[in-house]
């Protein structure tokens, strides 16, 4: 099935994208340019294409579809996501994956600021990003859960993968981060850990992922480039709210 966005308010395009989606059904919405909230609770049975730039807080609550975007995102993608894919052939604006607690997002190339804060997992339920090139300032800031992957692809020299300030108020989950980063500027509630070897068959079978869903070769990247930044305690202002 096939949508035209151009000239179709926002409010309208999900209208008809979610009475399609009552049933299983495959999607390619067309001529997107800024629409917001695209895919928001959408179910495992939708496969939805988007050709376009995704707008503001487009995913957010998905519950198990399918969505691919053959372009750029802007902010607030896949916030308090629940299950499901988000594939982005380009890049994303700020605080994407915001609160997610299941899923994955593969992101092409790069991501602004704050991905992935609050990020959460439960049990069985660990959601996933993974950003081909590099992350703004405060990448994981208060992440609770779920896993993050900077590849680090492209960078210039003396480029950072990750930006000023990451893992502030880190209190769960994990980064990977292949490429510089200024650690006398990460959030002092991190610290760079070995990785073991369930981190590496996890980041082989990242990298995998990655190459099949955007062609690319990543046979440049090796598994020892990476650096695992977990937080020291799951508490990490307990101690400001507790009296004397």
């Amino acid at each position: 099935m096939e949508l035209i966005a151009k000239g179709v308010y926002y409010s309208d395009l999900n209208a008809q994208i979610k009475k399609l989606a009552a049933k299983p059904c495959e999607i390619d919405v067309k001529q997107v340019c800024g629409h917001r909230y695209i895919g928001c609770g959408l179910k495992s049975h939708t496969q939805l294409r988007v050709f376009g730039t995704l707008g503001n807080d487009s995913a957010c609550y998905m519950d198990g579809a399918t969505l691919e975007v053959f372009g750029n995102a802007q902010d607030g993608i896949a916030n308090t996501m629940n299950d499901g894919k988000l594939i982005i052939h380009g890049s994303c604006g700020d605080i994407i994956g915001y609160a997610m607690r299941g899923g994955e997002m593969f992101i092409k190339n790069y991501a602004g600021y704050r991905v992935g804060i609050h990020m959460k997992e439960y049990y069985e339920k660990i959601p996933k990003i993974v950003i081909g090139s590099k992350a703004g300032d405060f990448l994981g800031e208060y992440m609770a859960g779920g896993r993050i992957v900077v590849l680090g692809l492209g960078l210039q020299n003396g480029e950072d993968a990750a930006g000023r300030f990451f893992g502030t108020g880190m209190h769960g989950g994990k980064m990977f981060i292949r490429g510089s980063v200024n650690e006398a500027l990460m959030g002092k509630e991190v610290a760079q850990q070995d990785l073991d070897e369930d981190d590496k068959a996890f980041l082989e079978q990242t990298i995998a992922d990655y190459a099949a869903y955007f062609g690319t070769d990543t046979s440049e990247i090796k598994i020892d480039e990476f650096r695992k930044y977990q937080p020291t305690s799951a508490r990490p202002y307990g101690e400001m709210y507790v009296g004397e």
